[in-house]
C-alpha cells in the first residue's frame, strides 16, 4: 500500500506537468504571411494578430475569426437585369477584394461574401436600368468603373476593399442575339465588298499607272529618237556646210577664174535641187549661166537642124 502510495503520488504531478505542457503548447499561435487572427477575451474582441508568434491565454482568450489579407475572387452567376428600353438580360460578374481590416470584416456584416452578392446585384440593377440596350453592349469600361466604385464606397464599412469589377458575359435574349448575328453578318458582308470594290479599284490605278509609264517610255523614246535624227542631219549639214568651205578655201588658194566659180556654183546647185526641198532660190550668177548654157544649147539644136554651111 505504502508503495502504491508513492507510485501514485509520483505519476499524479507528472500527469499534471504534462497538461500544462499540453495546454500551453496548444495556446502558441504562429501567423502566417498574408494571414490575421481576431482574437476576442472573455468574448469581446481583443485584438488583431499579425505575421509572427503569439500566446492565447488559455480559457480566457481565443480567436475569433483566421482572416486571408490576399485579393480574392468572387465569381457571382448571372443575374437577370432590364434595361432602360425594358430588355431583360443576364449578367454576371467577377469581384476582385481584399480584407484591409479583419475586425470590421468580423463584426462588420453577418455573411460578408452573400451581402456582397446582394450589392452587386442591387448596383448593377441600378445601373443597368439607365442604359439602353445598345449602351449596355459597348460600354462594358464604364459599368465596370461604376460598378467599382459603388462597390468599393458600399463595402468600406465592412473592412472590404473592392479593387476591380468585371461583366464576364451579357446574354441578351435569344431573339435578339439573332438579330445581332444578321447584323454583324451583313456589316461583315458590307465590309467585305468594300475590301473587293478596293481591291478593284486599286487594280484599275495600277493598270492605268502602268498604260501612263508605257505612255511616257513610249514617247520619251519617240523623243530621243527624233533628237537624235535631228543631231545626224545636223551633223550631216555640218559636214557638207565643212566641205563647201574647203572647197571654196581651196578655189581661193588656186586662183580659179570666175568661170571655174560659177560652174562650182552651179554644181552646188544641182546638188542642192536633187534634194527634198520644195522651194529653191537660185542666185542671180547662176541664173546668168543658167541662160547662158540655154543659148549654147539652143545654137547647138539650130546647127544640127540646118547642116548647110554659113557664109
Amino acid at each position: 500500500m505504502e508503495l502504491l502510495a508513492a507510485v501514485g503520488g509520483f505519476i499524479v504531478p507528472i500527469i499534471l506537468i504534462v497538461l500544462v505542457i499540453l495546454i500551453l503548447a496548444a495556446n502558441i499561435k504562429v501567423v502566417q504571411q498574408s494571414k490575421a487572427y481576431v482574437v476576442e477575451r472573455l468574448g469581446a474582441f481583443h485584438s488583431v494578430w499579425g505575421v509572427g508568434i503569439h500566446f492565447k491565454v488559455p480559457f480566457i482568450e481565443k480567436v475569433a475569426k483566421v482572416v486571408s489579407l490576399k485579393e480574392q475572387v468572387v465569381d457571382f452567376a448571372p443575374q437577370p437585369v432590364i434595361t432602360k428600353d425594358n430588355v431583360t438580360m443576364q449578367i454576371d460578374t467577377v469581384i476582385y477584394f481584399q480584407i484591409t481590416d479583419p475586425k470590421l470584416y468580423t463584426y462588420g456584416v453577418e455573411h460578408p461574401m452573400s451581402a456582397i452578392e446582394n450589392l452587386t446585384a442591387t448596383t448593377l440593377r441600378n445601373i443597368i436600368g439607365e442604359l439602353e440596350l445598345d449602351q449596355t453592349l459597348t460600354s462594358r469600361d464604364i459599368i465596370n468603373t461604376k460598378m467599382r466604385m459603388l462597390l468599393d464606397e458600399a463595402t468600406d464599412p465592412w473592412g472590404i476593399k473592392v479593387g476591380r469589377v468585371e461583366l464576364k458575359n451579357i446574354i441578351p435574349p435569344r431573339e435578339i442575339q439573332d438579330a445581332m448575328e444578321k447584323q454583324m453578318k451583313a456589316e461583315r458582308e458590307r465590309r467585305e465588298s468594300i475590301l473587293q470594290a478596293e481591291g478593284q479599284k486599286q487594280s484599275q490605278i495600277l493598270v492605268a499607272e502602268g498604260e501612263k509609264q508605257s505612255l511616257i517610255l513610249r514617247a520619251e523614246a519617240a523623243k530621243e529618237a527624233a533628237i537624235k535624227k535631228a543631231e545626224g542631219e545636223a551633223e550631216a549639214i555640218m559636214k557638207v556646210q565643212q566641205a563647201t568651205a574647203e572647197a571654196i578655201k581651196l578655189l581661193n588658194e588656186a586662183n580659179a577664174s570666175e568661170a571655174v566659180v560659177k560652174i562650182k556654183a552651179l554644181e552646188a546647185f544641182q546638188a542642192a535641187a536633187d534634194g527634198k526641198a520644195t522651194k529653191i532660190i537660185i542666185p542671180s550668177e547662176i541664173q546668168g549661166l543658167a541662160g547662158l548654157c540655154a543659148s549654147a544649147k539652143a545654137l547647138l539644136e539650130s546647127d544640127a537642124k540646118d547642116p548647110a554651111p554659113r557664109k
